[in-house]
C-alpha cells in the first residue's frame, strides 16, 4: 500500500480534535495559569478562545483544500517553495524533543494522584504507555478516533456536573471577575503557557487524508472541537478560582467540594486518557509527515511503508523510540515543565505564523481578514513567550540554511550527471 484510505467522519473529527486540544492540559493549565496571574486567567482563556478562532478557520480550509500528511509544511511549501516547507516540516519533528517529555509529565501527574510513583518506576510506566500507543496506532486512526470522541463527551460531562454542582454558588461569582486592575503582563504571561492548550489545530491538518470527505467535513469537525475545547477551559478556570491554593491538583480537590468524592478516580482516569489522546494524535501526525518525507527523498526511504490499515508502521515506531530515549534523558537531566511547555509553544508560533502566510497566498481573498488576524495572533503569542522564543528562532535558522544547501548540492549534482 502506499495511499491513506479515509474513513473518518465529522464527528469523529471533531472528537479527535476536541480531546486533542484537552489532552493533558485540560485539568492542569488552568491551575498554572492561576498560579501566574490570578483572577486574570480568566481573561487569559477568553482570549485565547477567541483569537484562535481565526487561525483554526484558515487551518481547516487550508486542510480541505489541499489535504496532505505533510500538512503545514505542504501548506507553506505549495506558497513559498520547497525549503522553506521542508523547514516547518523538519522544525515539526524536532519540536517532538520538547513536546513528548512534557505531555508524559502532565500525564503522569494524574498517575500519581491514583497510585503515587516515583523514581525509574515511573520511567518504566511512562514507557509503557509509549508501549500502548504502539498497539493502538496499528489498527489505524480511525478507532483512535472512535474512542476520543466517548473520551471528550466524559470530560465535557464531568465539566458540565462541576459547573451545575458549584452554579449553587451564584453569590460568589463575582469573586471570580477579573478586576480592572489585572496585571496585563501576567495575563499575556499566562497566555505564553495556555497556548499548549491549542497545540493540535495544525496537527489535525496531517491527518486530513484520513478523511472521508477533507473538503465537506475537515473546517466543520477542527472549528467544533476548538470552540468547545476554549468553553471547557474557560469554565474550569472559572471553577478553580473558587478553590484554595494546593499542592496538587486542583482539579481534583474542586471535584471534591462540588460532587462530594472520588476526584482522584475520576479526573485521574480522564487526565491519563485524555494525555495519551493528546501524544497519540501527534505519533500519529509526525509519523505521517516522515512517510510524506520519506516518499519525497528528504528522509530515507525505509519509512516509505504502510500496514493493511494505511499506518507509516515504520515512522511510527522511530517516533515512539525517540519518545522513549527522550523520556530517560529528560529524568537523567531533569526539566522544569513550564520551561518545556514555553519551548515547544515558541516552535508553533512559528509554525502557524508560517501557515497564515501561506494562506495568504493560496487561499481566495476573501480569508484575507482571517489571516490578517491569525498573523496578528501568533506575533502576541511571540511577545507573550518573550526569550522562550529563542529555541525555536535558533532552530529555524540553523534548520533553513541546512535545506537551501542540500537543495544547492543536489541541483549542482544534477548539473554535473547532466554534462558527463
Amino acid at each position: 500500500m502506499n495511499q491513506i484510505q479515509g474513513s473518518i467522519g465529522r464527528l469523529q473529527g471533531a472528537g479527535l480534535m476536541a480531546t486533542t486540544l484537552l489532552g493533558t492540559g485540560v485539568f492542569i493549565l488552568p491551575q498554572m495559569t492561576i498560579a501566574l496571574a490570578g483572577s486574570g486567567a480568566l481573561l487569559t482563556w477568553i482570549f485565547l478562545t477567541l483569537a484562535i478562532i481565526p487561525v483554526t478557520l484558515v487551518f481547516g480550509r487550508l486542510a480541505g483544500v489541499f489535504p496532505h500528511a505533510a500538512g503545514p509544511a505542504y501548506f507553506v511549501e505549495k506558497a513559498f517553495g520547497r525549503t522553506l516547507g521542508r523547514t516547518i516540516g523538519l522544525i515539526f519533528l524536532l519540536v517532538v524533543p520538547l513536546g513528548a517529555p512534557a505531555a508524559i509529565m502532565m500525564t503522569f501527574q494524574f498517575v500519581n494522584e491514583l497510585v503515587p510513583l516515583s523514581g525509574w518506576k515511573q520511567v518504566l510506566i511512562e514507557l509503557m504507555l509509549l508501549v500502548l500507543l504502539l498497539a493502538i496506532n496499528l489498527k489505524g486512526i480511525q478507532v483512535s478516533a472512535k474512542l476520543q470522541f466517548a473520551l471528550t463527551l466524559a470530560i465535557v460531562t464531568v465539566v458540565v456536573v462541576m459547573f451545575g454542582a458549584g452554579g449553587a454558588n451564584l453569590s460568589d461569582l463575582e469573586l471570580a471577575v477579573p478586576t480592572a486592575s489585572s496585571d496585563m503582563s501576567l495575563v499575556m504571561a499566562a497566555a505564553g503557557i495556555a497556548f499548549w492548550s491549542f497545540l493540535g489545530i495544525e496537527a489535525m491538518t496531517h491527518l486530513a487524508g484520513d478523511f472521508k470527505n477533507p473538503n465537506r467535513d475537515m473546517l466543520p469537525s477542527m472549528i467544533i472541537g476548538t470552540v468547545l475545547v476554549g468553553l471547557v477551559y474557560v469554565a474550569c478556570t472559572l471553577l478553580l478560582l473558587f478553590v484554595p491554593p494546593t499542592d496538587g491538583l486542583a482539579m481534583v480537590v474542586a471535584f471534591d467540594q462540588l460532587v462530594g468524592g472520588y476526584g482522584a478516580q475520576i479526573i485521574g482516569v480522564l487526565g491519563i486518557a485524555g494525555g495519551l489522546s493528546t501524544v497519540n494524535v501527534y505519533t500519529a501526525s509526525v509519523a505521517r509527515l516522515i512517510w510524506s518525507f520519506s516518499r519525497e527523498g528528504v528522509l530515507p526511504r525505509y519509512f516509505d511503508q504502510l500496514n493493511q490499515h494505511s499506518v507509516p508502521v515504520r515512522a511510527l515506531i522511530a517516533v515512539l523510540l525517540t519518545m522513549a530515549g527522550v523520556i530517560v534523558l529528560t529524568y537523567l537531566f531533569g526539566q522544569e515543565l513550564e520551561h518545556l511547555i514555553a519551548w515547544t509553544n515558541g516552535i508553533f508560533v512559528i509554525i502557524y505564523f508560517a501557515a497564515m502566510l501561506a494562506a495568504a497566498k493560496l487561499l481566495s481573498k476573501r480569508y484575507l481578514p482571517l489571516v490578517i488576524c491569525g498573523v496578528l495572533f501568533c506575533l502576541m503569542m511571540a511577545i507573550a513567550l518573550g526569550t522562550n522564543m529563542l529555541y525555536a528562532v535558533i532552530l529555524t535558522l540553523v534548520v533553513a540554511p541546512l535545506l537551501w544547501w542540500q537543495k544547492v548540492h543536489h541541483v549542482r549534482k544534477q548539473l554535473a550527471l547532466a554534462n558527463i
